[in-house]
């Protein structure tokens, strides 16, 4: 198998990120803003399950009605 010359890679590279779209300081700002709070949102709700999961197996496990 032939080795790809890396000239011709750096090359076809910076090519490719010029057709790219890259978005704007303000969209990455409230991308990054909206990950986040997604984040924090999904992380609260699994932990909340696996609380009430917790919570309830105890009490099966344990007969504490």
């Amino acid at each position: 198998m032939r080795r790809p010359n890396p000239i011709v890679f750096l090359r076809e590279t910076v090519s490719e990120l010029k057709k790219s779209h890259w978005p704007s300081k303000e969209e990455t700002a409230r991308l990054t803003a909206i990950v986040i709070v997604l984040a924090i949102a999904v992380g609260l709700f699994l932990g909340a399950l696996d609380r009430i999961f917790d919570f309830s197996f105890a009490q099966v496990i344990f007969r504490r009605f």
